[in-house]
């Protein structure tokens, strides 16, 4: 796991009217402080990568379909540096991902329908001076795979 990467396991607490799941709460582990939440919905086909920060810890949840999470370190005092990885989130695996700055992230839509990951991050976000970095989708300077692969 890239440092400073954490997942966190979600519980569905089913009964016959449906679910409820505890996503992040301000006693968990992972809780650092509350800067917004908004949702970012990824169309089947789209990749939306690179970008990371500077300053803000972003935590994903997978609220609707499933989505493939990239991750790359590139912090050169890191001793995962140069580590890349993907992480399935969503209906079919309940998790938390936090991700801390200055890792690179994004994400595409998994089995040919929309995803829909909530983020709650530590910081509000800027409009006029966004804490965001950016590269493009298939960089060849990260070492990951965005496509499936399989049949």
């Amino acid at each position: 796991m890239i440092e400073g990467v954490r997942i966190k396991q979600l519980t569905r607490h089913l009964d016959s009217r449906g679910y409820v799941m505890e996503i992040l709460r301000a006693d968990d582990e992972e809780f650092m402080q509350f800067g917004q939440a908004y949702v970012s919905a990824c169309f089947p086909g789209i990749v939306k990568a690179w970008h990371c920060h500077t300053k803000q810890w972003d935590h994903f949840c997978c609220v609707a379909g499933n989505a493939k999470i990239g991750l790359f370190d590139d912090r050169e005092e890191s001793p995962t540096c140069g580590q890349a990885e993907a992480v399935v989130i969503g209906e079919l695996n309940p998790v938390l991902i936090r991700i801390p700055p200055f890792v690179w992230h994004g994400m595409m839509a998994l089995g040919g329908q929309l995803s829909v990951v909530l983020n709650i991050p530590t910081e509000t976000y800027d409009h006029e001076q966004p804490d965001e970095l950016r590269r493009e989708p298939f960089d060849p300077q990260i070492p990951f795979e965005w496509h499936v692969r399989g049949g």
